[in-house]
This record gives C-alpha cells, structure tokens and sequence, in this order.
C-alpha cells in the first residue's frame, strides 16, 4: 500500500510542458521577412545609384543632341541677333592668350601628321571672330579635334569619320564631341568620272542650291542625321576621309557637299571653307570645281586652303561665277601669291 501511495504521490506531481511548434513558426517568420526588407531597400538603392551615374554621364550629350536648330539660331550673324534681341547674355569669348597657347602647343605635337602652327592660326582666328554661336562641321577625324572643341568656345562643333570603330572609340572617351560616321562610295581614282557627272547633272541632282538630304548626287552625303541639314554652317574644315593613293576614298565628296552646304545657307552670308592637304590633285582640283578660285582667299604652304564661300539663291545652277578656266587661274594666282 505504500509503494501505491508513493506512485500515486509521484504521478499527481508530475507536471508536462508541450511546446507548440507555431511558437518556433513564428520566430523564423519574422525573420524571413525583415530578411525580405533589408534585400528589397539594399536593391533599390544600388538601382538608384546606378541609374543617378548613367544619367549624368549622358545629360550633357543627349541635351546636345535633342537641340534641333532653326534658321534664326543656326547661323552666326543670326544667332548673334536673335540672342541680342531676346536679350540673353552672349557668353563671353575665350581669351586671346588661350587660344594662342592653345595653338602653340598643338603645332608642336609629336605626332606624324598634325597641322602646322600657321595653318592653325588660319583656322583660329576665323573662330576667334566667328559670332556666336558658330557652327563649325568638321569632315575628318585628326590629332587636331579636340583643339577644334576647344577652340569653339560656346559653339557646335560636329566632327564626319570614315571609320565608324574608330569614331564610336573616339565619342567613348570624348562624349562631349558630336561625331558622326559616314560611308564614302567613292575612290580617288574615280574623280574624272564623277566630275563630269556632276558637271551633266549641275541642274539637277548636283546643283549648287540644295538639301542634300534627298540628293542622288553620288558627290552628295546624304547619311548624315537629318537636322545636320538644317543647320547654316559658319566655318567648314574638311580634312577627311583618307586621300593618299587611287583606292583611298578620296575627298571629292565632302569637298562637295561643302561647298552646297555653304551656297544652301538659310540666313547669314559667308562660310569659310578650309581644305587640308591642297597640295593633291583631288584637293586642287574638287576645291577649284566646287568651292571655286575666286573664293580662294589664302593658301598656306599649299597645305591649307581657305575659302570663302557666300550663299546662292535657289534657282542657281552655277557653282563659281567665273568660268572654269578663268576660275582656275584665278586659283592658280592665289596659290603662287599666298
């Protein structure tokens, strides 16, 4: 009996404890979602910061290239007073001395092929009084380029490559420069033919006066962006594509669709056209055919040519007032004279 009783006693203290596994549940739950939360807010702000750097890296390229400019904006002289007459402040020049220091080092480049330093001080001092904003198109990828940037303070500066690698390599390490790549069809060896092509054609498809856009010219470039059409250029350099030898492509095209774009002009009268290398046949010849001996103002070295080309009306059909024999002389004079 006092065995049963000590069982009894013993079975009546024991006491049991479960432990609901909802206790367990809930404590990995809470976990698993301020797991959840920290992962979400960590995510979106490395979006954020990702999102923020790209942004900035393309604002200033992507506000440069949505500006489609106007007649009244586009050229010097009318850019200058519409900017006057709207009474905003015309951004000061870049100094003299800056320019000057500027040029001076380029030309003392160590690099094979660059500009000497009149042939940049040509160029300079026609931006320097170049009225703001000038527009300047560049056909040609060079050592000189970023002089080019530099040198067009406050302006457009628009750069034409052959080479559509090396011009996307270029605008990577440089995205503050507009270029733009273009295919040349035609070879150097080629010229006679496409002259007298464009002579036969000097009232139709290779006129004077006209948007290239639409041209079937094969001297036209016509694969630029549309708006590049719109623009009245003040100052033309054309220092590409590659002009060395027959199957190079030569420069009888950018020669030419220089010297439409500066007779095609909307508002605003003169452009300055500067041909590098005027001492190859293409150059002399295509300068003399298209941009014309009775503009040529300055030769330098036979180096570097410098015209001055002033607007036509519409119905012109002409390129150089004079005719071809007497403009060629005339060419020739300012050749040995300058």
């Amino acid at each position: 009996m006092k065995s049963n009783n000590n069982n009894n006693n013993g079975n009546g203290n024991t006491k049991l404890i479960l432990l609901h596994p909802y206790i367990q549940k809930q404590g990995t739950s809470n976990r698993v979602w301020l797991l959840a939360v920290l992962t979400f807010f960590t995510v979106a702000f490395l979006l954020t910061l990702i999102y923020t750097r790209d942004a900035l890296v393309r604002s200033p390229r992507s506000s440069m290239r949505s500006v489609v400019p106007t007649a009244s904006s586009s050229s010097s002289c009318g850019g200058a007073a519409a900017a006057a007459s709207a009474g905003a402040a015309v951004p000061p020049p870049l100094p003299t001395s800056v320019i000057s220091t500027l040029v001076h080092y380029a030309s003392r480049s160590n690099e094979s092929f660059h500009m000497t330093h009149p042939e940049l001080k040509s160029i300079s001092d026609v931006l320097r009084k170049c009225s703001h904003p000038c527009n300047f198109l560049v056909f040609g990828l060079t050592h000189e380029t970023l002089l080019w940037k530099a040198l067009n303070y406050h302006g457009r500066t628009v750069v034409v490559e052959e080479n559509r690698y090396y011009a996307a390599y270029f605008e990577e390490l440089h995205p503050d420069i507009d270029v733009f790549d273009v295919q040349y069809t035609t070879r150097a060896g080629e010229m006679d033919e496409l002259l007298a092509s464009a002579r036969e054609l000097a009232r139709q498809e290779c006129r004077p006066v006209q948007n290239l856009l639409f041209s079937e010219c094969r001297l036209a470039i016509n694969d630029l962006p549309n708006h590049m059409y719109d623009v009245d250029w003040d100052v033309i350099l054309v220092d590409g594509p590659r002009g060395e030898g027959t199957e190079a492509p030569g420069r009888m095209m950018s020669i030419f669709t220089a010297g439409v774009l500066a007779r095609s002009k909307k508002v605003g009268g003169k452009t300055h056209v500067f041909v590098h290398d005027y001492y190859r046949d293409v150059e002399q010849i295509c300068g003399d055919e298209f941009l014309c001996g009775e503009n040529l103002v300055e030769a330098i070295n036979g180096m570097l040519a410098h015209f001055v080309v002033e607007r036509m009306e519409k119905d012109s059909f002409q390129f150089c007032r004079e005719q071809n024999g007497t403009a060629a002389a005339a060419a020739a004079a300012a050749r040995s004279g300058l």
